[in-house]
């Protein structure tokens, strides 16, 4: 078995169990433990799972999430060239929605069109926007704490008015068999109905999202395009990927 076919079916399994032990990854891939060993090593680094004694665990639960701050600090540096990117598509003219996802807050310090309507439910993107001269409204409803995304039934209501031309949306995980999905259920019915209603939509997603599952399904592959900052082989026959590097 190859390495990345190896590497890929310990995640797969790692997902649906939330933790496996190196014996029984020895016996699902017909490999030695040492080799498996390495691959769990090599997993760790790429940020996809988590050592623990024996073997190895999903790096949080499905539908725990970490806070605007402490995500803001991952992977910056591929954040801002997805950002960058992302911008990039915006023309003069366009309606946009703009995520609360911090991808979507780099995107928001960089977007040079001023001809624009953006809609957004992310607190933080409101003041960069304007600061750009760019006219913006804000979804009204519930503020969650830890991500700083307006949800719930106020805010639905409120979007559901809106067409765009092109949404851009965060996402916590991608999975070839489950799609897109995020950890929690108002913010996934707030994603989707942003897609629903728009032209284009992309997904802006490190290369750390991939292979990873969480509680709430939001989307398929086939109604989102995804910009990411590295190459996705397994992936590309399933949906459109652009590719920042």
């Amino acid at each position: 078995m190859l390495t990345e076919q190896r590497q890929e079916l310990i995640l797969k399994e790692l997902n649906k169990k939330g933790i496996v032990k190196v014996n029984q990854l020895v016996e699902i891939t017909n490999s030695s433990e040492s080799t498996i060993r390495r691959d769990l090593s090599y997993l760790e680094q790429e940020n996809k799972l988590k050592r623990v004694h024996g073997g190895a665990a999903l790096l949080e639960g499905r539908f725990n999430e970490e806070s605007f701050k402490d995500k803001l600090i991952h992977n910056k540096k591929e954040k801002v060239s997805i950002a960058k990117y992302a911008a990039s598509l915006i023309e003069e003219g366009d309606s946009i929605y703009l995520d609360a996802g911090t991808t979507a807050y780099e995107m928001a310090k960089l977007i040079d069109k001023k001809n624009i309507l953006v809609v957004t439910n992310g607190v933080d993107n409101v003041d960069l926007l304007l600061d750009r001269g760019i006219d913006v409204y804000i979804l009204g409803g519930k503020i969650k704490r830890k991500t700083k995304a307006v949800v719930g039934s106020d805010a639905l209501k409120n979007l559901e008015k809106f067409r765009f031309d092109k949404v851009f949306i965060g996402i916590n995980s991608i999975h070839l068999e489950y799609g897109l999905t995020t950890p929690d259920t108002e913010e996934a019915i707030m994603k989707k109905r942003a897609i629903d209603n728009s032209t284009e939509s992309f997904v802006l997603a490190d290369h750390s999202k991939f292979d990873k599952i969480s509680f709430v399904k939001v989307t398929d592959f086939s109604d989102v395009i995804i910009i990411t900052d590295k190459e996705q082989s397994n992936y590309t026959k399933h949906t459109e990927i652009e590719v920042t590097e």
